[in-house]
């Protein structure tokens, strides 16, 4: 890879910033001064130092995001705000960015933001059973009888039964934590919705091994490599 666009890639700069400061000498690669931005390096066996602090090299970037309630997730809206601008100092530095799946305008809570494609589509994806949990209050009181037939599976008119969703009424009635596998569209509300039941309010709380523990609402972080290695291995 290219000098310049292994640093402007990282978010040291643009392509013509980086340039400047590598002609100015202020890059080293394994203790040798470059001056040239179209050096070619190993990215992953050099080491590159600017200012004499050692560049670790990430092709992907992970945040998980607190989303206050209010925008869409979305990379741009002409309307509204976006989830995107909570991350703006992130957006600004690295490529390609964007939502793992998506929350409603009016929900809540934990949401993934990546540039890794793959990983993206395997949390999605129903076959790898990836559980999401969400703290959902009702307009009424929820019933022992719906456990049971939340884990059968419930028609929210699509051509299948949702896959086995675990219930957890809590007190009041009226709340209580879903814990799903798939991301069909407005699915927690159409599941409640099949029973007579109203969501008014709505917040995912855990996504697999990620939750929202530090986090205020507008708050983001990234993540940390041990949790970037289960949600690459286990999925789940």
């Amino acid at each position: 890879m290219r000098l310049d666009k292994f640093l402007a890639d990282l978010g040291y700069g643009t392509r013509s910033e980086v340039k400047n400061f590598i002609k100015k000498g202020n890059i080293t690669v394994n203790g040798t001064k470059i001056n040239k931005p179209e050096f070619k390096i190993d990215e992953n066996k050099d080491e590159i130092m600017y200012n004499n602090q050692i560049i670790e090299y990430k092709k992907y970037q992970y945040f998980l995001l607190n989303k206050p309630s209010g925008c869409v997730t979305a990379t741009n809206d002409n309307v509204h705000k976006t989830v995107m601008d909570y991350l703006e100092a992130e957006t600004k530095k690295y490529k390609n960015l964007s939502p793992v799946g998506r929350l409603d305008k009016d929900t809540e809570g934990l949401l993934l933001i990546t540039n890794d494609g793959l990983l993206s589509h395997d949390l999605l994806s129903p076959s790898h059973h990836v559980a999401k949990k969400y703290y959902v209050e009702l307009d009424g009181q929820v019933d022992e009888s719906l456990i049971e037939e939340f884990k059968r599976g419930v028609d929210i008119g699509d051509d299948k039964l949702t896959k086995p969703a675990e219930l957890e009424i809590l007190k009041p009635n009226n709340t209580a934590y879903l814990t799903i596998i798939e991301g069909r569209f407005h699915q927690v509300k159409r599941m409640f919705a099949a029973k007579n039941l109203k969501v008014t309010y709505l917040k995912r709380v855990e996504m697999s091994i990620l939750n929202l523990e530090g986090l205020e609402k507008g708050e983001y972080r990234a993540l940390t490599n041990a949790e970037i290695e289960v949600l690459h291995s286990n999925k789940k």
